[in-house]
């Protein structure tokens, strides 16, 4: 005879259980195995027309992949934009007039909280449409993408993910798509990560409107350094580090401006400008052809420039 305890424990993972299979239900029919160049992936779709999209790394160099549908429907897809500082792209399904397909929906990543049920789907090691489930462990984490930028408000979980899984969706239990899988930590255990869907969503409208994420550029090249304690005092830095300039490239707004090597930059626009990764955050669209304040120190000393930034080619 089952105790009054013993059947509260079924009745939770029972409802455990159905949450993960409702999440299943609805996403997995839209999810796809992607075979490219270089090797395999996941993706999924995100409107009726045959738009998917993946990490920019699982279709590297290839401009067009095969496709296969839970359903057993495979097909070709072109790659229509792709963006490796985000490790984003969006493929195009080849389908006969009319055809219509399974896809998903886009949760709001920003309502995510520590602890939430999340669901992996994927393509593991090629086993295709597996599921794994987990917890969200973090939000707002940072992770660096094979193009060396920083990615951030990354979504951070313990469902497990293995090569193959880059792409699929990250999904609540209402099958909502909060993230795409994009990383795991080979060293350890429990560590998988996640570019969370309001990321992904204004990262495919610019794919989808432009080809391309637009992105502003001066034409330095730096490195993160620390500013003299006493530069820091006698000039009230806002910041104790810096960005700086090792190299600048001929012909480039910073060149144009008067940038030197060995400028170090402080700010732009007014903003502290802490570190590389900081000058890569507030070099948006926004910012191309406009007249900026720069400031940087030469010789100990600082300086404000006006520098027009560029579109990065």
């Amino acid at each position: 005879m089952q105790t009054a305890h013993a059947i509260d424990d079924e009745q939770l993972l029972d409802s455990y259980s159905r949450s993960i299979i409702q999440a299943v239900d609805i996403t997995a029919p839209a999810v796809v195995k992607i075979d490219g160049r270089r090797g395999g992936g996941s993706g999924f779709l995100f409107t009726p027309d045959g738009l998917v999209v993946t990490n920019s790394h699982v279709v590297e160099r290839a401009r067009r992949v095969e496709v296969t549908l839970l359903d057993g429907r495979a097909g070709r897809a072109d790659v229509v934009g792709d963006d490796p500082e985000s490790d984003l792209a969006v493929l195009r399904m080849d389908s006969p007039s009319g055809t219509s397909f399974p896809w998903t929906h886009f949760g709001d990543s920003s309502a995510l909280r520590p602890g939430r049920l999340v669901v992996a789907i994927g393509n593991p090691f090629g086993f295709q449409h597996s599921v794994t489930s987990g917890v969200v462990s973090a939000v707002g984490r940072s992770l660096r993408a094979r193009s060396g930028r920083l990615l951030e408000d990354i979504v951070q979980t313990d469902a497990a993910l293995n090569p193959g899984n880059s792409g699929g969706p990250l999904v609540t239990s209402n099958g909502e798509v909060v993230g795409v899988n994009t990383a795991m930590i080979h060293a350890a255990q429990g560590l998988s990560f996640a570019i969370a869907s309001n990321t992904v969503q204004f990262v495919l409208t610019a794919l989808l409107r432009d080809g391309r994420v637009r992105r502003s550029f001066i034409g330095v090249t730096g490195q993160t350094v620390a500013v003299p304690r006493r530069l820091v005092l006698g000039h009230q830095l806002s910041a104790s580090t810096g960005v700086l300039v090792t190299a600048v490239e001929q012909g480039s707004a910073a060149d144009a401006a008067g940038v030197r090597v060995d400028d170090l930059i402080v700010a732009l626009d007014h903003i502290a400008i802490r570190g590389v990764d900081d000058l890569h955050r507030v070099l948006t669209s926004d910012r191309i052809g406009a007249v900026t304040p720069l400031t940087v120190l030469r010789s100990g000393t600082p300086l404000e420039l006006s520098i027009t930034p560029a579109e990065r080619g």
